[in-house]
């Protein structure tokens, strides 16, 4: 599939708005390539003027002048669109959908064969730095998969996985961000609380994550675990911290919030 071609946004949201200005930021499509749809006309001028791109009110229409369809709306309104949409959806267009919880079995029961794939993307795209998981349904090509990898890739990472899994890409990269502000607004308020300015505090906690998330990236075949115990030296400040971490079954937090999430992503497509 040529990447020169015409995508369209049923939904123009948090997540679809980051991929659209994520994708036109790297320049892998213009903007003339990509059109949204939002059915009330206000909601649609405002998602026209903070996009950049055209959004009309006709879903149908979107997808008729579409060769990728990205279903871009809550999980509860999926079938409903797709009810609308469905005698549009020639063999040669394909449709992506980023509902969490929404099975491609779902979706195929409502459309028929037609070629689908599920992403479960993140916010992060806004700034080029997303990470996003794909699955294929029954019907979606190898090329499908590939060019859907290939746009996301342009705003951050992309892994395929299996439509088991999808659900466990929901709670680690889809909802992870907001697990991840949640940690370092924890670290800079203990900062503040124990007299540095939020400011300053908050500025050291992002840049140690954005740094200590690089040095993973950069490990090569030195694991996690070694990292961690190159720093948390035996005896040490930071051996103190890891304990206090350890003492408080810091894993099996993280464990329950990812498995909870996971539930619940699951129990959206229901």
């Amino acid at each position: 599939m040529n990447k020169n071609v015409k995508v369209g946004f049923i939904g123009c949201g948090k997540m679809a708005s980051a991929i659209i200005k994520g994708v036109l930021a790297s320049g892998f499509l213009p903007k003339n390539m990509i059109k949204g749809a939002e059915i009330n006309p206000e909601v649609a001028e405002s998602a026209q003027k903070r996009l950049d791109i055209e959004v009309i009110t006709d879903n149908k229409a979107l997808v008729m002048d579409s060769d990728v369809i990205f279903i871009a709306t809550k999980p509860n309104y999926v079938v409903d669109i797709l009810e609308e949409i469905k005698s549009e959806l020639t063999p040669e267009k394909l449709l992506v959908s980023i509902a969490a919880g929404v099975s491609t079995e779902k979706i195929e029961n409502v459309v028929g064969q037609n070629r689908v794939i599920r992403v479960m993307p993140n916010t992060p795209a806004l700034v080029l730095e997303g990470m996003s998981g794909v699955c294929k349904g029954a019907y979606a090509l190898d090329e499908d998969a590939e060019f859907v990898m290939n746009l996301l890739s342009n705003i951050g990472k992309c892994i395929e996985v299996s439509e088991e899994q999808i659900d466990i890409v929901t709670a680690i990269s889809g909802s992870g961000p907001a697990f991840f502000y949640k940690v370092i607004e924890d670290m800079a308020r203990a900062g503040e609380k124990l007299g540095l300015e939020y400011e300053k505090s908050l500025l050291l906690a992002t840049q140690t994550a954005v740094g200590s998330a690089r040095m993973i990236e950069n490990r090569g075949e030195t694991s996690v675990q070694t990292l961690i115990d190159n720093v948390a030296t035996k005896g040490g400040c930071t051996f103190v911290g890891i304990s206090v971490m350890n003492d408080e079954h810091s894993d099996k937090l993280f464990h329950d919030v990812i498995e909870k999430t996971t539930q619940k992503a699951h129990e959206l497509g229901k």
